[in-house]
């Protein structure tokens, strides 16, 4: 278990360093609600952007965004309504992005899958 969340916490800190270097503003990570968590939250030009992070170092179980399956994302969309209602936020452009994040030897492969839902 420990070591799942060594390569989630990895992940999260290389999209993190991908977002940025294409132009993005990192506004919060790892926001928590009762109805679940957004792993980044992030600024790109007018859009707000919630990014849900899936990390593999092996492709046995499936890609990583196939992990975003239908109860997944009503729990994101439920956090991501409560992050919007809470800071009052109802007016802004919003968008639901992946990053899948694949791990192998010391070197990594980035793909950003925006609009998702």
């Amino acid at each position: 278990m420990y070591k799942r969340h060594e390569i989630g916490k990895l992940g999260e800190d290389l999209a993190c360093k991908y977002l940025q270097n294409k132009g993005y503003k990192i506004l919060e990570r790892n926001f928590e609600a009762k109805q679940g968590e957004i792993d980044i939250i992030a600024l790109d030009k007018e859009e707000l952007v919630f990014i849900e992070v899936k990390t593999r170092s092996n492709i046995l179980y499936g890609k990583p965004a196939e992990a975003v399956n239908e109860v997944k994302q009503n729990h994101l969309i439920k956090t991501i309504e409560y992050y919007i209602y809470s800071r009052h936020l109802e007016d802004e452009f919003i968008r639901i992005d992946i990053i899948e994040i694949y791990l192998w030897k010391n070197k990594y492969r980035v793909n950003h899958i925006k609009q998702v839902i």
